[in-house]
């Protein structure tokens, strides 16, 4: 009988301060960083390698050890079990973890427990799909709509949506899923991009990476504001003129404003014609979002820390946004991911997945692309986030080509890390953390020396 035999975890960090990539209003020096989990079985692949899952917890620095501990805390629900009962019954396996009422009592479904229990969940459906020798995208599309169904827990969800309505809808979304499929893996998937937009940016490198954005193929491009209304106004008419008026600007505020003060800033915004404004204010203020929206013109947009599907729920319900950011690290991983994208079916919500971060672009693109092949049928008016860092890290890093996400056809979900890479950038003791280089202040020049990711060798097994 083949089982998971060990669930191995590591607090791996990158010095991404030091260039102030990721940097925004609220996070102005971030090191993005993941409580990285193995879980090891005693089957092998078809090739004879070590067949194992890959999943992680994504931060940006310190607490990660926090957040790694909370993943190995779960070890005992999962080591000894049968990998035929795991991968035959994921909806089942999430349940298990979900439902540890002493768990629970920490949460209930938030928080860093959520987020370690959405990192094991990620790597049980990362080692599902490999063992089937299939990219988990395909692995989801392939099932039935009842499996599907049966992921889901439906606590919580039965005022807005039901499992009868949701297999419903799936049934419905069967008709054409070849054609689909055939269709994403010809043209890929839209995305989006924030690599130009970070607060900390010169002007001078704004507008250079705006104009190579759309050079390449981007049609929407992400800023970040909310520390000084002045320099939003001047930084967005330096992308608009970058960019030209054919292409979208959106923007982020990170929980930054309180609600008359996000109505009063973004009146003064708006006139740049923004395809959205993303967590104006703070992501469990579901009255908040729909105060602000029924004020302002420029469509509002939360998710990416949003804790559960209850939550995506009622913002849903209130009417408090007009599209919704789903990540791939957040909310307890695929099975409550797919929740997610069923209720925003239901509420003909447009779905722009978050990504960037640690391997957070690998992860959220299967779930896209997925919910186009299986369950909304649709890619008009969406796109995946796509952010320039850290990809040579993965043993299946994400193709961009033309703005648009490529279609990735090896097995797993993309989260399995170069086995150096984890050894490099562990934390504290790996060389990336011996001779940390000063930060430097905001703003940064013009010109900043990009961090160089050399591929390495031999990956984790």
């Amino acid at each position: 009988m083949p089982t998971i035999t060990a669930l191995e975890t590591r607090d791996v960090r990158f010095p991404t301060s030091r260039f102030l990539d990721g940097s925004d209003a609220m996070n102005p020096d971030p090191d993005y960083s993941a409580a990285y989990l193995v879980l090891h079985t005693d089957e092998r692949t078809p090739d004879g390698e070590p067949l194992a899952g890959y999943g992680l917890a994504f931060t940006i620095g310190r607490g990660n050890d926090v957040q790694t501990v909370a993943v190995a805390a779960l070890a005992h629900h999962v080591v000894g079990l049968d990998l035929d009962d795991v991968c035959g019954d994921l909806g089942t396996f999430a349940r298990r973890l979900t439902d540890d009422s002493q768990l629970r009592w920490l949460g209930p479904e938030k928080g860093v427990m959520h987020m370690a229990i959405g990192a094991v969940v990620n790597a049980a459906w990362d080692l599902a799909s490999r063992r089937a020798g299939k990219p988990l995208w395909r692995f989801l599309a392939d099932l039935s709509p009842a499996e599907i169904v049966a992921c889901v827990d439906w606590r919580y969800l039965s005022d807005a949506l039901t499992a009868e309505e949701a297999l419903a809808m799936l049934e419905d979304a069967a008709v054409g899923r070849e054609a689909r499929r055939a269709h994403l893996e010809q043209h890929g998937y839209p995305a989006y991009t924030t690599s130009p937009g970070w607060l900390g940016y010169s002007d001078d490198k704004l507008a250079t990476l705006c104009r190579e954005a759309v050079a390449d193929g981007y049609r929407i491009i992400k800023l970040k504001v909310g520390a000084s209304l002045e320099d939003d106004v001047r930084r967005l008419g330096v992308a608009r003129s970058a960019v030209g008026p054919d292409v979208r600007l959106a923007i982020d505020a990170n929980q930054r404003w309180d609600v008359a003060e996000a109505v009063g800033w973004l009146s003064e915004l708006e006139r740049f014609d923004l395809a959205w404004i993303e967590e104006p204010t703070s992501p469990d203020d579901i009255l908040a979002h729909a105060a602000i929206r029924a004020a302002v013109t420029v469509p509002v947009s939360t998710g990416e820390h949003t804790q559960n599907r209850t939550m995506f729920k009622q913002l849903m319900q209130a009417r408090a946004v007009d599209l919704i950011q789903i990540d791939a690290a957040r909310v307890g991983g695929v099975n409550e991911n797919l929740a997610v994208l069923l209720l925003a079916r239901k509420f003909s919500i447009p779905v722009f997945p978050h990504a960037g971060g640690v391997g957070l672009c690998e992860m959220v693109q299967h779930l896209a692309m997925a919910d186009f092949v299986a369950i909304s049928g649709s890619m008009e008016d969406r796109a995946i986030e796509y952010v320039d860092h850290l990809h040579d890290h993965f043993v299946d890093p994400v193709r961009v080509e033309g703005g648009r996400y490529r279609a990735p056809v090896a097995p797993g979900m993309g989260a399995r890390m170069w086995q150096r890479s984890v050894d490099d950038h562990a934390f504290p003791d790996g060389p990336a953390w011996q001779a940390p280089a000063p930060v430097p202040a905001m703003p940064v020049p013009a010109r900043v020396p990009a961090e160089g990711h050399a591929l390495a060798e031999g990956a984790v097994v």
